[in-house]
């Protein structure tokens, strides 16, 4: 299937580090109450019950995609989950590309379609984005794994 595009990339929500760690501290919790309700009465066992859960949906947001990014065309697609509106850059009413830092905060959520303040964000994870500007000034803040491959790739696309 990456074979048909010049890009592509998918997002996932539960693959960011912080959010990981932040899930098994509290599922580490759980297990710990757990442990030293074990002789006090009967709730002890929810304790469990709730450590698991948290391990699931962990386990379980590691494979829900965000979003996807395509790139052909001279388009870049971003399609999201569901029913979330598909978002499609004209890279022919692009006037600069640029790779950045996305945010320089430590947390930072994911994020799709999110119009703040003259520009437009797609973030899952990580630090990086590739910034879009078109000829009205307004900004497109890319979230990516890849921003070297995706840099290079629109720039091909915009040359051709």
């Amino acid at each position: 299937m990456s074979n048909r595009y010049a890009f592509f990339e998918k997002q996932y929500i539960g693959r960011d580090y912080i959010r990981i760690c932040i899930r098994l501290v509290m599922s580490a919790f759980c297990f710990a109450a757990y442990v030293y309700e074990r002789d006090r009465d009967n709730t002890q066992d929810l304790f469990l019950v709730v450590g698991f859960g948290i391990i699931g949906v962990s386990i379980a947001l590691l494979f829900l995609i965000q979003y996807k990014t395509i790139i052909d065309n001279k388009k870049i697609i971003i399609s999201g989950l569901w029913s979330a509106k598909k978002v499609e850059i004209d890279l022919n009413s692009i006037v600069k590309v640029r790779k950045d830092t996305y945010s320089n905060y430590l947390f930072n959520n994911p994020v799709y379609n999110l119009h703040r303040k003259g520009s437009i964000r797609f973030y899952s994870s990580g630090k990086d984005a590739i910034v879009l500007t078109d000829t009205d000034g307004f900004e497109y803040y890319i979230g990516t794994q890849r921003p070297n491959e995706m840099y290079l790739v629109i720039q091909a696309e915009m040359k051709s």
